[in-house]
């Protein structure tokens, strides 16, 4: 294995898509991704395929659209008969390693009754070896801060975002109140650091999971980088005068709207502070990973290591009044990739941009074509190497597609407002240069007409004008489902001559 590709696989949770400074933000700074981007291929319309971060991360991990995997909410089980690409690149030799979480909701068949992992739906990936296993309980960090000398909370949970003393920012504070552990210490340092000395230790090819929290809440960052942006400068919000007239727009937005958790505070200030905090969480992930790059280089892994950069998903961040990740809008959706491929044939299309759709289930088939492992014929995804290489492939898809699942067996408040049962409430999306089509299990569905309104207030769905538009999109979401029907055995044929297999491209 020693000519061997090394892999390091990089999620940032909850990272809206335009927020890299080589795309032109007018205020994020991400110098260190910049390069990266110089040096490899930035995909411009990259999109989660679904949300929250167990359903994404299902779709990041397996190469298939929820549609096929199943595990739609966060607790959801993964079924253990889908493969990934930790368990395919087990088989060519590698060692998988984790540091951070793949929130994946454990297959209660395969384990014990008392297995604790059916207590949390933040187990590991089934195939990957955890290093530094860090979710909600932050256990292997805060157990070495105190080793280290710093106080902890008592309930460990609260320690990403134990902040220092002194008054916040909308109540008076000269700027948002910082982590009270300084940079060089807090949990995104902690995990970068667990990783640079377990490939300094390693005597061969590698594969790992790098899998920040930052920048998702709480939206607290240490010192410097709370202070990095001001509130007061950060851009505006995407939203109109109030949640009400906003939830107008669909039934289900309304009902999102009345949930104090996932509505946008009505405190400016405040929506500024998390604002500004968020940014500046990116820039402490971004100085991160320029270290981890940095050690590569020195250590001479740089020209030996394919580098992935992404996100499950990204957030609302007070657009149309809402916070955190959900529905239909791109910020939820839209997130970054950024991959560098150190093979002599990538040369051509270093620095590069793509404008064509991409999705996160693309991202395993890639990886294992890579590392010369076969792709898995349940993968919904294609493998991006023609871009990497400068290459147009032959056949590509036109739009980007995802689906929310919002409902909730612990709380049947959607069933209730909106008339639905349980498997109704659902949506799927599929758009384009021009259109976004929402369609709803059981309630309208919603038309976008992007080029005129491309911050998606304005619903033609039942403007006669766009009917024919109305038709096309629909037929064409349902072509997308048709087309990626879970296929694992319908490619072969059981015959008088032993069984038939002829696997076929998706598109």
């Amino acid at each position: 294995m020693a000519d061997k590709l090394n892999i390091l696989f990089i999620t940032a949770d909850q990272w809206r898509g335009e927020c890299l400074s080589a795309l032109g933000h007018e205020m994020v700074k991400t110098p260190n991704l910049d390069a990266l981007a110089k040096e490899g291929v930035l995909f411009k319309r990259h999109y989660a395929n679904a949300v929250p971060c167990g359903p994404s991360r299902a779709s990041l991990h397996t190469g298939m659209y929820l549609q096929n995997h199943r595990s739609g909410t966060n607790g959801t089980p993964l079924d253990a008969r889908h493969t990934n690409w930790a368990k395919e690149a087990a088989r060519l030799g590698y060692d998988p390693v984790l540091f951070g979480y793949t929130d994946t909701s454990q297959d209660p068949r395969e384990e014990d009754p008392e297995s604790p992992w059916l207590r949390t739906y933040e187990g590991p990936l089934p195939g990957i070896r955890p290093v530094a296993m860090m979710g909600t309980w932050p256990t292997p960090w805060t157990d070495w801060l105190k080793r280290e000398g710093y106080e902890v909370p008592d309930d460990i949970r609260y320690a990403y975002g134990h902040r220092a003393h002194g008054m916040e920012y909308e109540d008076g504070g000269a700027v948002p109140r910082p982590l009270v552990y300084p940079k060089e210490v807090d949990d995104t340092s902690f995990l970068t650091n667990r990783l640079m000395d377990f490939i300094a230790e390693s005597g061969k090819p590698f594969i790992a999971h790098l899998s920040l929290l930052r920048p998702h809440p709480p939206f607290v960052a240490p010192e410097p980088f709370n202070a990095m942006y001001d509130p007061e400068a950060v851009p505006g919000f995407k939203r109109k005068a109030t949640h009400e007239a906003e939830g107008e727009q669909h039934p289900w937005l309304r009902h999102q709207l009345s949930r104090k958790l996932y509505r946008a505070p009505e405190n400016e200030k405040k929506l500024r502070r998390l604002k500004a905090v968020y940014y500046g969480l990116m820039s402490e992930v971004d100085e991160a990973l320029g270290r981890v790059f940095a050690f590569l280089k020195k250590s001479g892994r740089w020209d030996n290591t394919l580098i992935v950069f992404t996100s499950d998903h990204g957030e609302q961040m007070g657009d149309h009044w809402l916070l955190g990740k959900c529905g239909y809008f791109d910020a939820s959706y839209r997130i970054p990739l950024i991959i560098r491929d150190p093979r002599e044939e990538a040369y051509a299309a270093r620095g590069t941009q793509v404008d064509r759709f991409t999705e996160n289930v693309d991202i395993m088939p890639t990886m294992l074509e890579l590392i010369g492992a076969e792709i898995p014929v349940q993968c919904d995804g294609a493998s991006l190497r023609p871009f990497l290489e400068g290459r147009e492939p032959a056949t590509w898809r036109r739009e980007a597609h995802w689906e929310f699942d919002f409902r909730d067996p612990a709380n049947d408040s959607a069933e209730k407002r909106l008339n639905l049962t349980m498997h109704q409430c659902t949506m799927n999306i599929i758009r384009d240069e021009k259109f976004k089509y929402v369609h709803f299990t059981k309630l309208p569905p919603l038309l976008f007409d992007l080029e005129k309104d491309p911050d998606e207030f304005t619903n033609v769905a039942t403007d006669p004008a766009y009917l024919p538009v109305m038709l096309d999109y629909a037929q064409r979401l349902l072509s997308w489902r048709m087309n990626h029907d879970e296929q694992t055995l319908t490619h072969i044929s059981i015959t008088d001559g032993g069984p038939v297999v002829r696997p076929a491209a998706r598109y």
